[in-house]
């Protein structure tokens, strides 16, 4: 009796352990995902590394801009916002998007720095657009701060890797269609 019910436990606590990771694990290797901060890219492998003497899972994605690899902890994927990247009917919206007048911005440069980098943390793919439409004209008009020169180009980086792999097209393409779009 005793033996059987352990041996039930475990199995429950088992069978719990694998359906939570199973939950956990949303993506796969191969899914082309959109991290808000660092832009879209392609998940290479699943991994688990031991940091700071915790194990946990982490994807590796392979940005298309920059050749670069990313560690996201498979856990947080929720919290940090990532989806999958948009598919082409939205790019021709996102492309028409960038084409309409520009948004306020407010005058004073701290404000629009915060606020322009709470839309790029959104990973609403419309407010990047909305952050690079704005700061391309404003940079065109009087040129940009040191520090939004270089959140124009985070918010373009994340917004042209997105169009990259949603419509498989060469980085240059997509920096092409960006331009000429605003």
């Amino acid at each position: 009796m005793k033996g059987g019910r352990l041996s039930a436990l475990f199995h429950s606590y088992l069978c719990g352990r694998i359906a939570a990771e199973w939950l956990i694990i949303m993506f796969s290797v191969g899914s082309k995902i959109v991290h808000p901060m660092h832009g879209a890219g392609i998940i290479q492998k699943i991994e688990e590394k031991r940091i700071l003497g915790n194990v946990k899972k982490y994807y590796i994605l392979k940005l298309p801009c920059n050749d670069m690899n990313v560690m996201i902890p498979v856990d947080s994927e929720e919290s940090v916002g990532i989806r999958k990247i948009m598919d082409k009917s939205v790019v021709r919206r996102v492309i028409e998007y960038l084409g309409t007048d520009s948004t306020h911005m407010d005058s004073n440069w701290n404000r629009r720095y915060r606020e322009n980098m709470q839309k790029i943390k959104s990973g609403d793919i419309f407010q990047v657009a909305e952050v690079v439409k704005n700061l391309i004209r404003a940079s065109r008009e009087k040129g940009l701060s040191a520090g939004e020169t270089k959140m124009l180009n985070n918010a373009r980086q994340i917004l042209i890797s997105e169009i990259i792999l949603s419509c498989g097209i060469s980085q240059s393409d997509a920096e092409k269609i960006v331009e000429d779009a605003v």
